[in-house]
């Protein structure tokens, strides 16, 4: 059976216009067509199929657009574009065809020529060699083979999967070498058995199907097997401070669980962290880390795809908490580190904004020129560590700002304590500072201008030693200048 679609061409429907395109009395029209089984190309000469292949016959497939070029059906460059091929691989076919036959047109085999050098002998060699403590190296320059082969042979390659057995060489020698008594499980070995190169992934399916009706509930736990490397393991020498901060406690507080599914609340903002971690901070970047090799990394297998993540945070985002999660943040620091909220300094920050809403436009510094840009105003400790963070639109200054976090500042610090502000000038408004000397707070700020020079002897030399034990002197106005 002959389908003369375009979607028949090789080549697409492109491919069939250009084979189709009338040109000279004699040029022919070359087509292809793979049904079930059977293959097909014919000339435009007598309306028939002039030649026909198997399905998988690659030498026939080759030697009919060679037949169809020396018998003029079409040009060397229409046979190329209706078999899918490039010219010179054409005219290589022809001179394979006029050197060796038909013959000559069977694809060669790919991969090794020859037989494994890795033989039952050779495997038991190796194992003594390694017994014996040397290294992959020298035992691959006493036998005469590569490194990867001696590794092969002592097992130190990937697990093979449930229901397999690998065995290299003659008699499955290296196999029975490798791992003695293993069941080939994925994430198994046996006590003492070497362990695979890379872990492989623990098979969730069902877990997935589950996920689909709402069934995990607060989304699948972590699972992880052993591996020789964990590639991106390094992030998690952050979950020690990542619990610190209280980000995952803090979060199902506020928002309590996410939307039944494989992901979920802790698993996606874990994900989240790692990326920022790994450099690349949007949902975008998930494109450019392996999936799976972030999925080890927090245990659900395999890390979210963009969509899910933007999923993910559309629901976070439609609850409408986020001033709640970071106060939380906020509160649970001020807990733990309550001496270092004797300064606090607040700065605002334009950070230029890419989205696709119509946002007010500011100077950017960095950019040196206007553009669309949200203002960030950061509250951080004595420490410089950060306590909170709010989000305005670039037309709100710092003083305006302040005034608006005074509340926030005072739940933080508790009720009675006596907490200095610090600002630059950006701030600097008379009744800002009246607001907040009434809110119980001290301010400390400046602003550019001529002022006179104090008297020396106002000045008094006070010293005092940081948290890493250094000494400090500094000349200050005694008594203290206040507003």
């Amino acid at each position: 059976m002959v389908d003369d679609g375009p979607h028949a061409h090789p080549a697409g429907a492109a491919g069939a216009a250009a084979a189709a395109a009338p040109g000279r009395k004699r040029s022919a029209r070359a087509w292809a067509c793979w049904p079930a089984r059977t293959a097909a190309a014919w000339s435009r000469w007598h309306g028939l199929a002039t030649f026909a292949w198997d399905s998988g016959d690659e030498a026939g497939r080759r030697l009919a657009a060679v037949q169809l070029v020396r018998l003029r059906a079409a040009s060397q460059a229409r046979v190329a574009d209706g078999f899918g091929a490039d010219p010179a691989t054409i005219w290589r076919w022809d001179q394979a065809l006029a050197a060796g036959g038909v013959a000559g047109l069977v694809p060669a085999r790919r991969g090794p020529k020859g037989a494994s050098k890795l033989t039952a002998e050779l495997a038991a060699r190796i194992g003594e060699l390694d017994a014996a403590g040397q290294t992959l190296r020298q035992i691959a320059a006493a036998t005469g083979v590569s490194a990867f082969t001696v590794r092969n042979a002592l097992g130190r390659v990937a697990v093979p999967r449930a229901g397999e057995r690998t065995g290299t060489g003659a008699g499955g020698g290296a196999g029975q070498a490798a791992a003695p008594g293993q069941d080939g499980g994925p994430g198994t070995l046996d006590r003492g058995g070497p362990l695979p190169v890379l872990a492989d992934p623990v098979p969730r399916d069902g877990e997935r199907a589950l996920a689909r009706w709402g069934l995990p509930g607060e989304g699948a736990g972590p699972v992880f097997a052993p591996g020789a490397r964990y590639p991106l393991a390094g992030l998690l020498l952050a979950l020690p401070a990542l619990e610190d901060t209280g980000l995952l406690d803090c979060a199902r507080e506020v928002y309590g669980k996410l939307r039944d599914g494989y992901y979920g609340l802790a698993a996606t903002l874990l994900t989240l962290v790692f990326l920022a971690l790994a450099g690349e901070p949007r949902a975008e970047g998930a494109t450019r880390v392996p999936p799976g090799a972030l999925g080890r990394v927090p245990g659900p297998g395999r890390a979210p795809e963009v969509k899910t993540i933007r999923r993910k945070l559309a629901g976070l985002a439609c609850a409408g908490q986020a001033h709640e999660l970071i106060m939380a943040l906020a509160r649970r620091h001020a807990a733990a580190r309550p001496e270092a909220l004797g300064f606090l300094h607040v700065d605002g920050h334009a950070r230029a904004y890419f989205g696709t809403r119509t946002v007010q436009k500011t100077h950017i510094a960095r950019l040196k020129f206007p553009a669309p840009a949200t203002e960030e105003t950061r509250v951080t400790d004595q420490h410089g560590d950060p306590v909170f963070m709010v989000i305005a639109e670039p037309s709100d200054s710092l003083a305006g700002e302040l005034r608006r976090l005074l509340p926030s500042l005072r739940e933080i610090a508790g009720e009675g304590r006596r907490v200095t502000v610090c600002f630059d000038r950006g701030g600097w408004s008379p009744a800002l500072f009246a607001d907040i000397l009434g809110a119980g707070f001290d301010l400390l700020t400046w602003r550019k201008g001529a002022a006179p020079d104090l008297p020396a002897d106002e000045f008094t030399t006070i010293r005092c030693t940081d948290d890493r034990g250094r000494e400090h002197a500094c000349d200050l106005p005694a008594p203290p200048r206040t507003c």
